[in-house]
């Protein structure tokens, strides 16, 4: 039996920068309100703010929405492979 793990960023030779708290900071939000607003648990923001989870395209635009920013200003990556 094999099993499959979900891809993070070091698969694809790539350094994930994430913003959120920043972000949620700013709008005086608690982890608990913004989970409350995407619908997830307060842990997923969380693991999230660590970048211990990437979120998936769905939970990126909706957070980028609820700051009216756009996803790269809260995610935002650098290509390894380009140094």
């Amino acid at each position: 039996m094999r099993i499959c793990r979900k891809k993070t960023a070091m698969d694809y030779d790539v350094q994930l920068y994430c913003h959120l708290r920043k972000f949620r900071s700013e709008a005086e939000m608690t982890q608990e309100q913004l989970a409350t607003l995407l619908g997830v648990t307060r842990q997923t923001v969380a693991a999230i703010e660590k970048s211990r989870y990437n979120p998936s395209l769905i939970l990126a635009y909706k957070i980028a929405k609820v700051f009216g920013a756009k996803i790269e200003d809260i995610f935002e990556f650098e290509d390894k492979g380009e140094e």
